[in-house]
């Protein structure tokens, strides 16, 4: 007869939100923390449900509010399977860890590429100056999205670990590399060493953005790109355009007088995809 195996005890709950342990997760949320520690704090359902899928060993510890037991056990079965660090918490400490987790947070070591890498990709997006950690998750979001290969995070744009741009991403920054710390200049020569045109997204392009999809303009969108979006409220203003091979306009039928950051990337991303779907380039 087969040896029956105990059920599986659910772990003491923590009830205490001041405890040293609960306190170091909370401080997460801090920058100059996450670079100490090498660990990154990830708040909410579906951001932690994709760290789940995608964090494998670099997944360190996992915090549920008891009601989530009752709840969501999908997610309480994916956390089990994934690590054996599955921790329930009263809802005073997932507060306390975070008040925008709903209860549910993990810690993942940082999942940043720290350097330039040496790999061919073709479809990447390069973001030299954007400030806003909304904007920055939203862009992650449409980038994955797209198909894009990589993401390339020059100096001076919102740190990808921040919970902000994490949960914004809607858990995209586990689904492709997020590359940080380079300076433009050095992304675009990356890029334009593995034969990607540097094509900028502004206001005031000389190419129009849906002609080109139609082939009405010499601009391939299925062919080796790299896509840059400037600062969300000064665009090429302060970063320049050297070194971009192309400045490409989407054109307005109403009033508004610009797309923001976020939308003009959904815009100009999701045609290179369709491009590239067509000519058979798409798929990471």
């Amino acid at each position: 007869m087969a040896e029956k195996h105990p059920p599986r005890r659910r772990p003491a709950v923590l009830t205490n939100p001041n405890a040293d342990r609960i306190r170091n997760v909370a401080a997460l949320a801090g920058r100059r923390v996450r670079r100490r520690t090498g660990l990154v704090l990830i708040e909410g359902p579906q951001a932690v449900r994709e760290a789940l899928k995608f964090c494998g060993s670099d997944l360190v510890d996992v915090f549920l509010s008891e009601d989530v037991f009752e709840r969501d056990p999908q997610l309480v079965e994916l956390a089990r399977e994934a690590t054996h660090w599955v921790h329930p918490v009263t809802a005073e400490v997932a507060r306390a860890i975070s008040p925008d987790s709903q209860g549910v947070a993990a810690v993942v070591k940082d999942f940043r590429t720290l350097e330039l890498p040496r790999i061919d990709w073709n479809f990447v997006v390069i973001a030299p100056q954007i400030q806003d950690p909304g904007n920055l998750g939203t862009l992650i979001r449409i980038a994955d999205a797209a198909g894009a290969d990589a993401l390339l995070l020059c100096a001076g744009t919102a740190d990808p670990t921040s919970p902000k741009v994490v949960r914004a991403s809607a858990g995209s920054v586990f689904h492709l590399p997020t590359v940080v710390g380079m300076s433009a200049e050095d992304a675009y020569q990356w890029a334009r060493a593995r034969g990607m045109r540097i094509v900028g997204a502004d206001g005031n392009g000389a190419i129009d953005l849906f002609a080109a999809a139609d082939g009405l303009e010499p601009l391939d969108l299925a062919a080796p790109i790299a896509w840059v979006f400037g600062n969300e409220a000064h665009g090429f203003n302060q970063l320049g355009t050297e070194g971009i091979d192309d400045l490409v306009s989407i054109p307005l039928s109403g009033h508004a007088e610009s797309l923001n950051v976020a939308a003009a990337a959904a815009v100009a991303l999701m045609l290179t995809s369709k491009a590239r779907r067509s000519s058979g380039e798409a798929g990471r």
